[in-house]
C-alpha cells in the first residue's frame, strides 16, 4: 500500500491520538486506530485496518506499559494470567473475523464498544481495591474472562484494551488506574496474536503501522500523565473512557449501515 504525503501526515496524527488513549485508558487503541485508518487516513480494506491497527497498538500498549510499570501501578501476576489465557482466545478468534464481510465487522465491532460504554458508566463510581493481588479465588475469573476477551479481541481485530479494563475491575476488584496500567500487558499481548495472524495472511499495511507508532509514542506519554491526574477524581476516568468508546461507536455504526 502505497501512501501520500497528505496520508503520511494523517497516519501520525492519528497514531498520536491512539497513543494517547491507550496511555491514558489502557485501551480505545484499536477503538480508535480502525476508525481512523479507515475513514481518515483512507486506507480501503477493514481487514487490512485491522491487521495494520493491531501491530500498531501493539507496539504502543507496550511503550506505554513501560511509563505506568515505572509508577508502580501495574498488578503483573493477574494481567499475565490474563493475557497468557487471553493469547489463546485471540488466535481463535483472528480466523473467524478474517471470514466475516468488512462492513458487517465494523458494524459489530461498534455494538460491542456501546454495551461496554454502557457497563463502564455503571460502575463509574466504584474506588476498588488498591492491593489487589493473584489468589485461588479470582484466578478462575481471570482464565474465563482473559479467555473470552481474547476471542473477542482477535475476532475484532483489536488490542482489546476496552473490554480488558472493565474485565480485570471486575475479576479482581482492582482500582480502574491499577486496571488501567494492567491492561496493556494484555493489550500488547493480544494485539502481537492477531497481528501475526493478519500479517501472515498479507493483511498489514507496515509503512503505516510505522508511522501509528511513532506518533503514538508522544500521544501515550501525554496519555498516561493525565490518567495520573485523572485517577484521583472518583469516576472521572471511568467517564472518559466510556464517552470516547460511544462517540466512536455511534459514528462507527452509522457509517457502517450506511454503507451495507
Amino acid at each position: 500500500m502505497t501512501l501520500s504525503l497528505a496520508q503520511d501526515l494523517l497516519g501520525l496524527l492519528s497514531g498520536g491520538l491512539v497513543g494517547f488513549s491507550l496511555g491514558l485508558v489502557g485501551g480505545g487503541g484499536s477503538v480508535l486506530a480502525v476508525p481512523l485508518m479507515v475513514y481518515v487516513v483512507g486506507v480501503p480494506s477493514a481487514h487490512v485496518a485491522i491487521g495494520t491497527s493491531a501491530l500498531a497498538v501493539a507496539v504502543n500498549a507496550a511503550i506505554n506499559l513501560g511509563h505506568h510499570a515505572r509508577g508502580g501501578n501495574v498488578r503483573w501476576a493477574c494481567a499475565l494470567t490474563f493475557a497468557v489465557f487471553g493469547m489463546a482466545g485471540a488466535f481463535v478468534g483472528t480466523i473467524f473475523g478474517k471470514m466475516l464481510d468488512g462492513n458487517k465487522l465494523l458494524a459489530l465491532f461498534a455494538i460491542v464498544m456501546l454495551v461496554i460504554a454502557v457497563l463502564m458508566l455503571k460502575t463509574r463510581s466504584r474506588i476498588g481495591n488498591l492491593d489487589t493481588r493473584l489468589n485461588w479465588s479470582n484466578f478462575p475469573a481471570l482464565a474465563g474472562l482473559g479467555l473470552m476477551a481474547g476471542m473477542l479481541s482477535g475476532f475484532f481485530g483489536i488490542g482489546g484494551g476496552f473490554l480488558i479494563v472493565p474485565a480485570l475491575m471486575l475479576a479482581t476488584g482492582m482500582s480502574i488506574l491499577n486496571a488501567v496500567s494492567s491492561s496493556l500487558v494484555a493489550v500488547t499481548a493480544f494485539g502481537t496474536t492477531t497481528a501475526a495472524s493478519y500479517a501472515y495472511s498479507g493483511l498489514v499495511a507496515w509503512p503505516l503501522a510505522g508511522l501509528f507508532v511513532v506518533g503514538g509514542i508522544g500521544g501515550g506519554w501525554l496519555g498516561v500523565r493525565s490518567a495520573r491526574l485523572l485517577a484521583d477524581r472518583r469516576g472521572l476516568l471511568n467517564i472518559v473512557f466510556a464517552t470516547i468508546i460511544v462517540c466512536v461507536g455511534l459514528y462507527m455504526l452509522v457509517h457502517s449501515l450506511a454503507l451495507s
